[in-house]
């Protein structure tokens, strides 16, 4: 006999298990996600926007944002989507090259399952987004291949050579394989791809016309100069002779308004669009998000998604800065890391004779403070034992400082106790 679902009246992501990062007893510097200090303005700037969409449907438009919405949603969201976004990126964002997902995670999983000949290969990163990893690995006919991933970004050498040794022409599907990364400040390693690596992406796309996919989540978090282009889709340029359109921009508002709003987009080529709105995910049920859409574009329409994205910002910068700082001045020596630019995410190297997931076990011991090990982000079994990533999203500079300091003391006393083995 079966045993019975229990009811666990969760009330986040996070509850009831150990990545509870409201947990008062552990500094949990692993999870991707802002703290309740940045979030708490919500209730009042959705209320206002709620009041404000609602009304107007209700007014003019037939009630229709409760009706199935347009495929790619509707037009005055995804206008004002793509007016905040030319604007963040210094470059043009045209409202009808978006598609209105429910967020980064939805937008991999739609254009897997749309575009991607499930006889093929999804390239990825040595180390990438290790949930983005559990999702891919549900299509179990795909073949993941990992890449050699240098300090400004993919090894364009590993990327041809893998690549050129796989493709073939699908006969049923736009692309025979894709490759999933997150250019602009890179989760886990905050790496920000070089402009020659990014034009090098584009170029080997083109010419073994495979899919990228970027997820563009952290990319207006900027905290020195910004880069030369804002998403490496801007390289893909529709000017170019042999363009084709073989990038795609998977964007998210939950790192910059809210995660459980759950409302993301996909900036897509002309070539690809028809093929996505084509598929029967999203005719089945139109905007895949059209009512909390509508809301968001009300946020926006009353400039109260920009306050709230630059408060964010802020936030972020400072939190970043303060804890590089500590790292740079306290981590012990033989122990490494590169300050982001950007992004949420700090990256660690220990010296290779250290076990990081060794690490985590000695620092919830002696300090109560967890991360996430670097074996998590890998596909290779046991790869990255020497890294570990922590964020600076969540919780306070304060608090950051504090976890910091003590991080690098629990690391300073962990070496002691960890002889290099002969």
């Amino acid at each position: 006999m079966s045993k019975p679902n229990k009811e666990l009246q969760l009330k986040h992501l996070f509850d009831g298990g150990a990545w509870n990062v409201y947990a008062p007893d552990i500094l949990n510097l692993g999870v991707g996600a802002p703290g309740t200090d940045l979030l708490e303005p919500c209730c009042e700037i959705f209320q206002r926007a709620t009041n404000h969409c609602l009304k107007r449907e209700k007014a003019e438009n037939q009630s229709l944002i409760f009706q199935y919405g347009p495929t790619s949603g509707t037009y005055e969201v995804r206008n004002e989507i793509a007016k905040y976004f030319s604007k963040m990126y210094n470059s043009p964002v045209k409202s009808e090259d978006l598609i209105i997902t429910t967020g980064a995670t939805q937008g991999l999983h739609f254009v897997l399952s749309t575009l991607i000949d499930f006889n093929g290969y999804i390239f990825v990163d040595e180390y990438t987004y290790m949930i983005a990893l559990d999702s891919m690995k549900h299509f179990t006919s795909l073949q993941i291949v990992p890449l050699k991933l240098n300090d400004d970004g993919v090894d364009l050498k590993d990327l041809e050579e893998k690549v050129s040794e796989r493709h073939f022409k699908s006969k049923n599907k736009e692309f025979w394989g894709f490759y999933y990364t997150i250019p602009t400040y890179h989760n886990p390693t905050g790496i920000l791809f070089s402009p020659e690596v990014c034009r090098g992406i584009v170029q080997l796309a083109r010419k073994y016309d495979f899919l990228v996919l970027c997820d563009d989540v952290y990319n207006i978090l900027n905290y020195c100069e910004k880069p030369l282009h804002a998403r490496l889709l801007s390289y893909d340029a529709r000017a170019d002779e042999d363009f084709a359109g073989n990038v795609i921009s998977n964007g998210s508002f939950s790192k910059i308004i809210g995660p459980g709003v759950r409302l993301g987009w996909l900036e897509v080529p002309p070539r690809l669009k028809p093929l996505l709105e084509s598929s029967g995910i999203i005719n089945s049920g139109g905007c895949f998000n059209n009512y909390t859409a509508g809301i968001v574009g009300s946020l926006f329409e009353l400039q109260l998604a920009q306050s709230h994205i630059a408060r964010l910002y802020e936030a972020y910068k400072e939190r970043m800065l303060a804890t590089s700082a500590l790292l740079k001045a306290e981590l012990p020596v033989g122990c490494r890391f590169s300050a982001p630019s950007g992004g949420y995410f700090i990256w660690i190297s220990l010296p290779a004779h250290l076990d990081a997931r060794e690490f985590l076990e000695y620092s919830l011991k002696h300090q109560k403070i967890s991360f996430i090990a670097g074996p998590r982000f890998a596909v290779e079994e046991g790869k990255g034992k020497q890294f570990f990533r922590i964020s600076i999203a969540f919780h306070s500079k304060e608090k950051l400082v504090n976890g910091a300091k003590r991080l690098c003391l629990a690391l300073k006393d962990f070496i002691k106790t960890s002889p290099r083995s002969n």
